[in-house]
């Protein structure tokens, strides 16, 4: 087995995981903005 499959393959894995923490990331602040928007408006 060629020594790239691994590279390529651990590549693919740290780009997947950096996507998905930046997507999860960015859903949480969304909920934290609104819930902090919706505080707002009570007082």
């Amino acid at each position: 087995m060629s020594p790239w499959t691994l590279v390529i393959a651990s590549y693919a894995i740290a780009l997947a995981g950096t996507l998905g923490l930046t997507l999860w990331s960015w859903l949480a602040m969304r909920r934290a903005e609104a819930q902090a928007e919706t505080l707002g408006r009570r007082q």
